[in-house]
């Protein structure tokens, strides 16, 4: 699988991904009107204004990316109608060719572990016929509990041709609490990292494992180690543009070649058109907004790579 959106980042020229993850304060007023006038102020309109939203971004956006990745939590909030909208865009971004990172951050042990792998980048078995789930491309995978609840995805990967990406650093302030403790002298999301790379040596796909890690871009001298420590690795990067992560920061995410990573933006892409520099779109235009956000990261990026 890794080696498929690879194929994608190099035939788009952008390694980014657009982070579905759509709050209903980010849909438009009209959008919101729209629904509730058909299903009322119930979790049914709030998840059609959200379908809605994310299939104008979608339509404005696919054939500038490669990817997607929609965030589950913000799906779940609105309860079963939710789930079936991130299932929903899940369907509609692949028949419009991209690959989709189900961010559900799932991790248990033996049997939960593998309903989770089921549920999301495999298939389950109903009496005599085969069903995929949630069938995302890759899922971002929680390492707390260690190998009992990496290896029941990574066996999955190998029987579905799908990925992962494992939290190793991430983005967000108080990720040092523990990522950065200190073990035998070395700090934990090193030790994590290697794990990362033992597992992926077990799913290899070309130069790059389907095992990937999720690096941020908010610190930039830990993804230098991580690179040196991960070569064969993809790392999906967060913390780009709302968050704080610079282009220059991300520099060392990736490898001479040009490739081993790939930059999420979320808010900074889907609710663009409330920033002041696309304020001229207005809500109207939301995904013109959301278009030129991409198109103005992608030049970012590679104006650094």
């Amino acid at each position: 699988m890794i080696r498929q959106l690879i194929e994608k980042i190099q035939k788009t020229k952008a390694p980014v991904c657009v982070g579905l993850d759509p709050m209903l304060s980010y849909v438009p007023e009209h959008i919101q009107a729209a629904a509730f006038e058909q299903y009322g102020e119930t979790l049914e309109g709030a998840a059609e204004a959200i379908w809605q939203f994310n299939r104008e971004i979608v339509d404005h956006t696919f054939d500038l990316i490669p990817s997607v990745k929609p965030q589950i939590a913000m799906y779940e909030q609105f309860g079963i109608e939710g789930l079936k909208v991130y299932k929903r865009t899940v369907d509609y971004c692949k028949e419009k060719g991209l690959i989709v990172i189900g961010d559900a951050k799932r991790g248990d042990i033996g049997s939960t572990s593998a309903a989770y792998a089921v549920g999301h980048i495999g298939s389950v078995q109903v009496g005599s016929k085969t069903y995929s789930g949630f069938d995302t491309d890759f899922l971002t995978v929680n390492p707390y509990l260690g190998t009992d609840g990496v290896k029941p995805f990574v066996d999955v990967c190998n029987s579905h041709d799908r990925g992962l990406f494992v939290l190793v650093k991430t983005s967000n302030p108080s990720s040092g609490e523990f990522q950065d403790r200190l073990i035998d002298g070395r700090p934990l999301y090193e030790w994590v990292a290697e794990k990362v790379v033992e597992w992926g040596d077990a799913s290899m796909d070309g130069d790059y494992s389907n095992v990937g890690a999720v690096v941020g871009a908010t610190y930039p001298e830990m993804s230098r180690i991580l690179r040196n420590l991960m070569p064969r690795t993809y790392f999906l990067v967060p913390g780009y543009g709302a968050q704080g992560g610079t282009a220059e920061d991300l520099k060392h995410c990736f490898n001479k070649d040009g490739l081993g990573a790939i930059v999420n933006s979320s808010r900074g892409i889907i609710a663009a058109y409330k920033q002041e520099k696309y304020k001229q779109f207005g809500p109207e235009h939301f995904a013109e907004a959301s278009r030129q956000a991409v198109i103005d990261m992608v030049a970012d990026i590679n104006r650094v790579l």
